[in-house]
């Protein structure tokens, strides 16, 4: 609560065109390789505890560190004097055939294949001192470890070229035809619908789900997690729709929509806080980034509008409503769990009630 107060304090003294952009970073941060493994590291940490309350601590680091990237990038506005910011056009690759599209794949994949190196290579140097000092894997462990690294790496190298070579283009060509065929409302149905099911494709949301399910015993299910999750990002998107067709600012959205869900967190179970915390983070993952956003800059192109300002903020507002979504799903499951207490008390009672019935028939007999 104190962390968000002061991210939109210090909002109000950063340019225009550097707040939603800023709201942005936030999301897009907590991506692929950020989520399994602080999420993995802030349950290990709070199984450390073995208290009542370590379970419902074992979330939230995630939505920690979402916040960190937000008030780095508004002092960058508060301070950097760059210039007047401008916004370069994405250009769709001119190909004739499929050949020349797997050349323009395998030109770009050099540089994801080093960007994917550069994030693994610390977290393998890291497992590699703590394992020559402590000395806690064993040999099988160790292997398990060695293939699931050679699996991350090879995944993302291909996932991150597919979706920033082949899905960003494809999101702004689409938003740019949709925006200039004059059926522009038809942005907000439609961008609601691919938000609903974009959302199912995003790796880190399953992690986030198998692992809620795994914590609370089944009591929160993945379905129930995606569910909500899906809904809260068709939201999002079409309220991103509803900016670049009217300009309106962001601060109209973020503002009611975060003191509710501050206001949510005084109502829900603990467990359910930080896990709502982490799904906006971890909703706005690379398959938002490299999709939506693209598909809100071409519709923003198209309708004359200011990319900076209208176009930049989707990502923030899809960190944003799971915030809801998920904290009414906890209040569903507190209501739900009275109701079952109380049916389970009801019996005992009945039973109490008949025994002392027949205790007072003896006698008379």
């Amino acid at each position: 609560i104190m962390f968000y107060i002061g991210v939109f304090v210090l909002s109000i003294f950063v340019p225009n065109e550097f707040v939603s952009v800023a709201f942005d970073s936030g999301g897009v941060t907590t991506g692929p390789i950020t989520v399994p493994f602080i999420m993995a590291l802030g349950i290990g940490l709070a199984s450390i505890r073995g208290d009542r309350d370590a379970q419902d601590d074992s979330f939230g680091l995630v939505a920690l560190c979402s916040i960190g990237p937000i008030l780095a990038v508004l002092l960058l506005g508060i301070f950097y004097r760059g210039g007047d910011p401008s916004y370069t056009p994405v250009t769709v690759p001119e190909v004739q055939d499929t050949q020349q599209v797997a050349l323009v794949f395998l030109h770009d994949l050099p540089e994801y294949i080093k960007e994917v190196c550069s994030a693994l290579f610390p977290i393998i140097i890291f497992c590699a001192i703590f394992q020559l000092v402590f000395r806690r894997f064993r040999r099988l462990q160790l292997q398990k470890i060695g293939v699931g690294f050679i699996y991350t790496f090879v995944g993302l190298a291909l996932f991150l070229t597919g979706v920033n070579v082949g899905f960003m283009p494809a999101g702004h060509f689409l938003g740019q035809q949709l925006a200039g065929g004059g059926h522009s409302w038809l942005l907000v149905p439609l961008g609601m619908l691919i938000g609903y099911f974009l959302v199912t494709a995003e790796p880190a949301v399953h992690v986030l789900n198998k692992q809620v399910e795994m914590i609370t015993n089944g009591a929160v299910s993945q379905r129930a997690m995606m569910l909500s999750l899906s809904i809260g990002v068709a939201c999002s998107v079409g309220m991103s729709m509803l900016r670049v067709l009217t300009g309106l600012s962001i601060y109209w959205i973020l503002v009611p929509g975060y003191t509710v869900a501050l206001g949510l967190t005084f109502l829900v179970p603990k467990i359910f806080t930080g896990i709502a915390f982490d799904s906006g983070g971890v909703a706005s993952g690379p398959m938002t980034t490299t999709f939506l956003l693209p598909f809100a800059m071409g519709a923003c192109e198209a309708m004359g509008g200011n990319v900076l300002t209208d176009a930049f903020g989707i990502v923030a507002m899809v960190a944003m409503t799971p915030l809801l979504t998920i904290q009414i799903l906890g209040i569903l499951y507190r209501k739900k769990q009275r109701l079952t207490e109380a049916e389970e008390e009801l019996p005992a009672a009945e039973d109490e009630d008949e025994i002392i019935v027949l205790q007072e028939d003896t006698p008379h007999e």
